[in-house]
């Protein structure tokens, strides 16, 4: 069927996908932040504690640095909250002994913005190392003492419901701007589907016809791989336990990582490197697949579009051991994997499909720039702290971790977990899904239309 076809029965998946989005989705809550404007005699950090409860955990605060040299000059200081509303709050001054002036505080979601009287701060009745609180004009003087100097701001209940209807009119605003992304994500998803289509279809059919000498291909190169060695294919195995315990005594033993919310640390580190174990090796390995088979891509009949995939199911073997092993150790730890374990075949395939297109694109641009390898080498090296592996992103402040939401592994890291441990379902994410497939399908659409047009000249270069 031809592209002019095709595009009635586009344009009605877009209408309809369009439609599920706006009646279905899942409301986003829109962050939220309080600013202060600080003038004192002295630089010091500045901490704001936020609870419900009026328990107050360093995990619940965010801090602000007021410089040595903003020191007797007003500066506006920021405090992120998050994506939660709080009904209390607890605002430490430092450390040391000064004279701190308030002249401004205000709460923020996006460009909506709450006064918050000067009195919530002079009326505290909790208050600890302050020599002295009153109002002055438009300004609160704070005598602060050495030791921990805070207070609790007291917050009259009009100004708390009026923060209610400030984050919620905020959420509003965020879930429609939202909404209007991921349509418009499905939509372009939807339309290069249509343009590349033809690249796609023959590709799938080529792979699809030549599926068993795939796997013959795949299964040789995996027990090859190590012919020569005393351990063969062992070390396949034994490298990556290796790294697994190399990591472990570093990060949980030597600097004692604490466990992860409440997960142990070996059991998030070992469910992280899974997945990305797979990745480095199915990327470095495919990335040179067109190099390592050069006898293969000489031959006329032969389709070497399989070349790529017979790299990456090699790689498949060594996954799903490491995969079994990370379910022996969350059942070790009392972790009984639920219903939601069958969506780690949905992770594999996102990490398969993501890794394919990328080596579409590598190993057709290694045989006219061979520093491609050394770069992706570096990519990996980068990558693998970039990707909250080894650490949580919930160290990050609220306001950047989009930065790395955008990295397409991480939506498969956290896949991992979610169907090891966490037991959530990937649908319960459909803003996180619905990017990490409209930077996937571009990276598939990318690489099959490089190969496609490098691999004439492939023969020729090899």
């Amino acid at each position: 069927m031809s592209k002019k076809k095709w595009l009635p029965v586009v344009i009605v998946l877009m209408v309809l996908s369009n439609w599920l989005i706006f009646r279905f989705m899942p409301p986003v809550q829109s962050p939220l932040s309080l600013r202060v404007t600080v003038q004192s005699d002295v630089s010091d950090e500045y901490q704001l504690f936020y609870s419900d409860d009026g328990i107050w955990s360093i995990d619940q605060s965010s801090t602000a640095r007021y410089e040595a040299e903003d020191v007797n000059s007003p500066k506006e200081l920021e405090f992120y909250i998050g994506k939660s509303g709080h009904s209390q709050f607890r605002f430490d001054m430092g450390a040391q002994a000064a004279d701190i002036a308030i002249s401004d505080a205000k709460f923020c979601v996006g460009s909506r913005e709450l006064a918050v009287p000067l009195e919530a701060f002079a009326d505290s009745s909790e208050q600890t190392d302050l020599g002295g609180v009153e109002v002055s004009g438009n300004r609160v003087n704070i005598e602060a003492k050495d030791g921990d100097p805070r207070m609790t701001l007291a917050l009259e209940s009009n100004v708390a419901d009026e923060l209610d209807t400030l984050i919620a009119d905020g959420s509003k605003a965020l879930a429609a701007a939202c909404k209007v992304l991921a349509c418009a994500a499905i939509d372009i998803l939807l339309l290069g589907a249509l343009i590349v289509s033809s690249h796609v279809k023959t590709l799938f059919i080529e792979l699809f016809q030549n599926r068993r000498l795939i796997g013959k291909l795949a299964y040789n190169d995996f027990k090859t791989k190590y012919v020569g060695s005393y351990l063969g294919i062992l070390w396949a195995f034994v490298q990556p336990l290796i790294t697994v315990f190399v990591y472990y005594c570093v990060f949980g033993i030597g600097l004692k990582s604490a466990p992860v919310n409440n997960v142990p640390f070996l059991l998030y580190l070992i469910s992280g490197l899974v997945p990305w174990f797979f990745f480095s090796d199915a990327l470095g390995g495919g990335t040179n697949a067109m190099i390592e088979y050069q006898y293969l891509v000489k031959k006329i009949v032969f389709k070497i579009s399989m070349l790529p995939v017979v790299k990456l199911i090699s790689a498949l073997f060594v996954h799903v051991f490491f995969t079994l092993v990370a379910l022996a150790i969350a059942i070790l730890y009392g972790y009984t994997p639920g219903l939601q374990l069958v969506q780690i075949f949905y992770y594999i395939f996102c990490n398969f499909v993501l890794t394919l297109g990328l080596v579409y694109a590598t190993c057709s641009i290694v045989i006219f720039f061979r520093d491609t390898t050394q770069i992706i080498n570096i990519v990996l090296q980068v990558g693998i702290w970039v990707t909250p592996i080894m650490w949580t992103l919930s160290i990050v402040p609220e306001k950047f971790q989009f930065l790395f939401k955008l990295v397409p592994m991480y939506y498969i890291v956290d896949g991992y977990r979610d169907a090891i441990y966490s037991g959530h379902w990937f649908w319960e994410k459909p803003y996180e899904t619905i990017l990490f497939w409209f930077i996937t399908a571009a990276v598939f659409g990318i690489g099959t239309m490089v190969f496609k047009r490098l691999k004439v000249h492939f023969a020729d270069v090899l």
